[in-house]
């Protein structure tokens, strides 16, 4: 096989609890709008006929506890605390009852974001990408085994900025179940080991700002931390 002429970084893989192996990123699936408050509070109602998506790059995620720079391009960047998915079987056209069968683990998960950029470009009927698809903008707390863990309804799901508590809500509130979504998006897709599927968030989205600690939980899973640094200088002046 020829040499490339570069190397790619390497994608990151997620530590599973209690386990040596570690599974690694293939493709980022989000979910739009699945909790009602939230999609209320960004002035919009949920789709009730379907489901919605947009992606998020592998090489954007970083693990639970990094140090990340406030992006580039943004004067309002969010948090968003979401229950994360990891597919462990290949899937296609699958039906909501035997989509549980291949989930591999769940996680906590946050989904930063350029709302500043997501608006505008939503307001221009273009895609969100730029709000969305963020450096270091994926945020995954280890992993841990769905024969360990079930999303019942009465999990809470919640996140604080330096202490403060700014998300509180249930899993209850999604709109479309996991085993709903796993449906759904196999009929587009062949879901494969590697994929992931960030939920959604629930009311209380904000803005955060360089300094800040964001810590985000579900209950019975590994929290997921981050903390934002000073702007990167070098990639400002480039930008």
């Amino acid at each position: 096989m020829p040499n490339p002429f570069f190397a790619l970084p390497d994608i990151p893989s997620i530590p599973v609890q209690g386990e040596q192996a570690t599974y690694p990123i293939g493709r980022i699936f989000c979910v739009g709008r699945n909790y009602a408050a939230h999609a209320a509070e960004m002035g919009h109602e949920v789709d009730r006929q379907a489901p919605f998506y947009f992606t998020k790059s592998a090489p954007n995620a970083v693990l639970t506890g990094a140090r990340v720079p406030y992006p580039a391009g943004t004067e309002d960047y969010h948090h968003e605390m979401e229950l994360a998915v990891a597919i462990g079987k290949p899937v296609f056209q699958t039906t909501a009852a035997q989509a549980h069968a291949a989930i591999f683990a769940y996680g906590c998960a946050l989904d930063m974001t350029r709302r500043d950029l997501q608006i505008r470009e939503r307001n221009k009927q273009r895609p969100w990408d730029l709000g969305k698809d963020v450096e270091n903008g994926a945020v995954f707390a280890p992993l841990t085994r769905a024969d360990h863990w079930s999303p019942t309804d009465d999990k809470r799901i919640y996140l604080s900025v330096n202490g403060q508590l700014a998300q509180d809500a249930t899993l209850s509130e999604l709109v479309w179940k996991i085993d709903e979504l796993i449906s759904h998006l196999s009929g587009f897709y062949h879901l494969r080991p590697g994929d992931l599927i960030l939920t959604g968030t629930p009311a209380g989205v904000g803005p955060v700002v360089a300094g800040d600690q964001i810590e985000g939980g579900i209950d019975g899973l590994a929290p997921v931390h981050l903390t934002l640094t000073a702007p990167d200088q070098n990639a400002l002046s480039d930008s």
